[in-house]
């Protein structure tokens, strides 16, 4: 069995540590997790790692297309190692949760999520397991679009690093236990 674990972000250092790069950082912490290395993938427009955990074949990926075609680089990896849709994780900033929080679903809509609606018009499905991490909703009067791209403040990463290691261990958890809808909070 193959996993394809996707933390979605935009590419480039001025976009790190935002919160639409909420995805990377989950995936990141993975990767320390198991001590593995990124490659870039250039065909799938993709930083990739391939691992095993017990029995399972592992494929982290953060896309390096921006956000909003982030479907692209997705369908293209599953081409590439073999995987159908319900075997790809999706790991995503969400402002309708509040920080701290983490939702799993196995599908769904992409919640206005335009990473999410990439990733679901690519696939031509909404059948892939979702990992939502909560950035809180934007200020009254500052547009979406600014508010996933400003940074955490310092009082927030606390919190958001009790997130990212949460979701580490319920991903882990899931890939040797199975996918289990939940909501948390850190």
């Amino acid at each position: 069995m193959s996993l394809l674990i996707v933390g979605l972000g935009n590419p480039g250092k001025e976009y790190t540590g935002t919160r639409h790069n909420t995805g990377f950082l989950a995936v990141e912490a993975l990767a320390a997790a198991l001590q593995e290395k990124w490659k870039l993938d250039k065909a799938a427009k993709a930083e990739v790692i391939e691992t095993r955990y017990f029995d399972t074949k592992i494929i982290l990926a953060k896309p390096q297309t921006y956000m909003n075609l982030s479907g692209q680089s997705v369908a293209s990896l599953m081409t590439t190692f073999n995987v159908t849709v319900e075997d790809v994780w999706i790991v995503s900033d969400d402002v309708a949760l509040p920080l701290g929080t983490l939702r799993i679903r196995t599908g769904g809509s992409a919640g206005g999520h335009n990473g999410l609606k990439s990733v679901i018009e690519q696939l031509g499905s909404e059948n892939c397991v979702r990992f939502r991490l909560g950035v809180n909703e934007p200020p009254a009067k500052l547009p979406l679009e600014n508010y996933v791209l400003q940074k955490f403040s310092k009082s927030e990463l606390k919190t958001l690093g009790k997130v990212i290691e949460k979701t580490r261990e319920l991903i882990l958890k899931s890939i040797a236990e199975g996918v289990a809808d939940t909501s948390v909070t850190a």
